[in-house]
């Protein structure tokens, strides 16, 4: 919410002070102030629906909210990075006068708002994507601030107008890293990717120590929010009553959680391998290699 009440107020700032001093890097990042509030408020939106309890219709809740929010602000965000460039060749060919000034002053109160919001919200950034897509709007802003007063120093003592536009294309390719990052990420989750810090043969050998097991197969695992993590599988063991078995599946329970962070598992114990076909969700290699 303070991230948010920030970058409105100074969306308005650097709109009046951009249309006053003729600025392009100022009225570029006034837009990209104003997609950020946007952007900010959608984060916040989403934050607040994923706190919402598991229903029969949402028995995961709504956990995903986070994820949709963070692709959406990262798909702006290349949106706004092309958008400059567009603005900043234009610029480059048909150089403005600007009141650098005006533009500076502007600028530096633009990066101090923009490191407290940075500052706000950097802690739960680290483990939340919805939240580092936020904060990476922040830091697009903080970074245009940067750049606009390099500009306007430029300006002022060397009336090199070019740095305006030069100064803005940099700024528009440093935000579309991090907005390419955040769209690659969320896209994998949306997908069901295997987590990028996790190999599905290291979880599958893990299972196969655990005393008891004699085969795996059909391992799926993905991750439902950022940081919750999830699998299913199937788990072959020697014929046995069903009771002798709980102490296999608490062991693997527990050794997925804590060597790989998956909290929430699905084991299906089988005293044989599935019939050929059985598992719509099949890898490639045993499709292509049923035997």
């Amino acid at each position: 919410m303070l991230a948010t009440a920030i970058t409105a107020v100074f969306t308005v700032v650097e709109l009046v002070g951009g249309w006053l001093s003729g600025s392009l890097a100022l009225l570029s990042d006034a837009g990209h102030m104003f997609t950020d509030t946007l952007a900010l408020g959608l984060s916040l939106a989403a934050v607040r629906i994923a706190l919402q309890p598991a229903t029969e219709r949402r028995t995961f809740g709504s956990m995903r909210a986070e994820i949709l929010a963070a692709f959406v602000n990262g798909a702006t965000l290349v949106l706004i990075s092309l958008l400059i460039f567009y603005e900043s060749v234009g610029r480059l060919l048909h150089p403005r006068t600007i009141d650098a000034p005006i533009m500076l002053g502007v600028a530096l109160a633009g990066l101090a708002a923009n490191a407290a919001g940075v500052y706000v919200l950097r802690d739960r950034s680290a483990g939340n994507l919805n939240v580092r897509g936020a904060m990476w709007h922040m830091l697009g802003d903080l970074l245009s601030s940067i750049g606009v007063i390099v500009g306007a120093v430029l300006i002022m003592l060397f009336d090199l107008r070019a740095a305006d536009p030069v100064l803005s294309i940099i700024i528009g390719a440093i935000i579309l890293v991090g907005a390419w990052k955040l769209v690659t990420q969320s896209t994998a989750i949306l997908l069901e990717s295997v987590p990028s810090h996790l190999k599905l043969e290291d979880v599958r050998a893990a299972l196969l120590g655990v005393e008891g097991v004699e085969d795996v197969h059909d391992l799926h695992v993905w991750t439902l929010s950022s940081g919750f993590y999830a699998m299913s599988g199937h788990v072959v063991v020697k014929d046995r009553p069903v009771s002798d078995c709980s102490g296999l599946v608490s062991r693997s329970e527990g050794l997925l959680r804590e060597r790989f962070g998956i909290s929430h598992t699905t084991i299906q114990l089988e005293c044989r391998a599935c019939e050929e076909n059985t598992c719509v969700f099949q890898s490639s290699e045993r499709a292509n290699h049923p035997g």
